[in-house]
């Protein structure tokens, strides 16, 4: 099969198509023809820092898949070969990863793909939409009419987690830049956008909610995690998916009792923890429920056939991506 190999830390052109052997379904997993698979900024930081199982190389990074199930082990009983399904697995460096024609994934870690959506639209979800559901609601315990700061709400986390907070009831605030991101935040149900680079935006989740936020999704770090926290009511929730630096003064937070909460969805997959890995599989299919029902979409910005995944990289890295970039496996066939 062909498959995009990483062969050493570094640049994007790090990243080589190459021939290798496609993998065998063991006896609770399937073989999945890959027609899609996303790309995201854990890849390139992997790709260019290492993995988290470093003496495994060369690597097929790619969290996020979509395809259909080619053949299955003799113990498999959900799915059988033609199912089209989409999951987040391998491509951290332990179990090979979906930048490739085909994968081998447990069936207990899939859900079926969303009918409506192509298999480039599922391939874009899995990880944002499994972070986003656990920082929101597993983490930050959000509730409906509570208000939450969803930072870089056009990005692909953000994207997602601005629908799924309105889903659950929520009022939403969120922190963007320029005029085609403003729009965007908008139409996926923001109440509040704000352009952090005109506004500040502490000051406008004060006003706009005054005691503050409920709970705030910190999905860029930095200065951006310790102002949030003057965004935040007392008592509340700041959930992050950076480590913060060692520079933050924890007065704030500890004088409004805060919760702070970190948002790691790969451990799971690092540590070899079954049942939250089912439990990512249960967000996904809940997820497909909503897609199907017409009130969750994915923006996908742009797709790169196999080939090309360096060049999605270098994309991905300029920064300034809406929502998310895709690998096309099956570039030039229907998906």
């Amino acid at each position: 099969m062909r498959a995009v190999l990483m062969t050493a830390t570094g640049a994007p052109d790090v990243l080589q198509q190459h021939d290798v052997a496609t993998p065998n379904a063991g006896d609770h997993e399937l073989l999945v023809r890959l027609k899609a698979a996303g790309v995201n900024p854990l890849d390139t930081k992997l790709r260019a820092r290492g993995t988290y199982f470093p003496q495994r190389m060369p690597a097929i990074l790619g969290c996020d898949g979509a395809g259909v199930v080619e053949a299955v082990g003799p113990a498999v009983s959900r799915y059988q070969p033609g199912d089209a399904v989409y999951f987040c697995n391998g491509g951290v460096g332990g179990h090979p990863g979906n930048y490739a024609e085909y994968a081998v994934v447990d069936e207990r870690y899939a859900a079926a793909k969303p009918r409506t959506v192509s298999f480039v639209e599922a391939a874009a979800a899995p990880l944002v939409l499994i972070t986003a559901w656990e920082a929101l609601f597993d983490r930050g315990r959000l509730q409906a009419s509570q208000s939450v700061l969803v930072h870089a709400g056009a990005g692909g986390v953000g994207h997602v987690a601005i629908q799924l907070a309105r889903l659950h009831g929520a009022r939403v605030a969120t922190t963007v830049t320029g005029a085609d991101k403003i729009e965007m935040a908008r139409n996926l149900g923001a109440e509040l956008v704000i352009d952090y680079r005109t506004a500040d935006f502490v000051t406008a989740v004060q006003e706009w909610n005054p005691g503050g936020a409920h709970l705030a999704l910190d999905t860029v770090g930095g200065e951006t995690f310790i102002n949030t926290i003057d965004a935040l009511r007392h008592c509340g929730d700041l959930v992050t998916l950076l480590q913060p630096g060692g520079d933050v003064d924890w007065k704030s937070a500890r004088l409004k009792n805060l919760r702070i909460g970190f948002e790691l969805m790969l451990t799971p997959m690092i540590e070899g923890l079954i049942e939250a890995q089912r439990h990512h599989a249960d967000i996904l299919t809940r997820c497909a429920e909503y897609f199907d029902a017409g009130k969750l979409r994915i923006h996908v910005a742009r797709t790169f056939p196999l080939a090309q995944a360096a060049e999605a990289h270098r994309l991905l890295e300029a920064g300034g991506i809406m929502g998310k970039l895709v690998l096309n496996i099956d570039a030039g066939e229907e998906v």
